[in-house]
């Protein structure tokens, strides 16, 4: 179920719901492009234009921050789950290995990416790549980069690079990838390469993996999360003004009736 919050739509899936969608878009090579929303991605598509369209016209846009939920649950929507992305990358690539799907990486360093290919490769054996290339290479070999996805004939292409490359880099080359499913997977290679540990299952339950990332990379992390999160407190306090406005001037509009 597709809802709007903030002018930026969501889709209200659990994860199964969205796994077994990917899968199908897989099996009949239906063109389809997922991205995970959280706090800063939603915050920061207010200042990006490039961004809110990529976003905007992704065809799964699934819940990948607890900041997302709360603000849906609390503007009336039913969320029975957050969807994180690296969760969903993680049951994508257990697709393909059970189902014969062959995934593309394409970003990170070369040594983050050998070391991410090798950490799947043990993880799923059965798990066969279409191909993969590291993130480091300039716009003028854009071209190349795409024609060797394109020929490589694979199912799926995960982009671990960071925004707004990312979405300039759809954005030119979307339609010219041949790849049914892409997902944009942001540091999710640092994590499977052991590179970056993922939050502990109670920091996530409790919304706070941006802590806890802050907590492992404070230089680079503290102001990026301090500037969003406050602008989207802000954003909140806004939106249920206006809620308990408008609740209050209707039950006054049927008082008077």
């Amino acid at each position: 179920m597709r809802y709007e919050i903030f002018d930026c739509p969501i889709d209200v899936l659990t994860k199964a719901e969205t796994v077994a969608i990917v899968r199908e878009a897989m099996k009949i090579r239906k063109p389809m492009t997922h991205v995970a929303l959280n706090v800063a991605k939603l915050v920061n598509m207010r200042f990006d234009p490039v961004l809110a369209e990529d976003v905007k016209n992704s065809d799964l846009i699934g819940i990948d921050g607890m900041g997302i939920v709360l603000a849906a649950r609390l503007l009336g929507f039913h969320v029975k789950e957050r969807v994180a992305g690296i969760d969903l990358f993680e049951e994508a690539l257990a697709t393909c290995a059970t189902d014969g799907f062959r995934p593309f990486f394409l970003g990170a360093t070369p040594e983050i990416l050998a070391r991410a290919v090798a950490a799947v490769r043990t993880r799923f054996p059965a798990i066969q790549f279409a191909g993969f290339r590291d993130g480091y290479f300039k716009q003028n070999q854009e071209n190349e980069v795409v024609e060797e996805i394109r020929k490589s004939g694979a199912d799926c292409l995960f982009i671990g690079m960071p925004t707004p490359r990312k979405e300039r880099f759809l954005a030119a080359h979307r339609h010219n990838l041949g790849v049914s499913f892409v997902m944009g997977v942001g540091g999710s290679f640092d994590v499977i390469a052991g590179h970056v540990n993922r939050a502990p299952s109670w920091i996530q339950n409790f919304g706070l993996e941006w802590l806890y990332r802050v907590y492992q990379e404070p230089r680079r992390m503290w102001w990026r999360y301090l500037r969003t999160n406050t602008i989207f407190t802000g954003m909140m306090i806004r939106a249920i003004g206006e809620r308990l406005n408008s609740s209050l001037h209707n039950h006054t509009a049927g008082t008077k009736a």
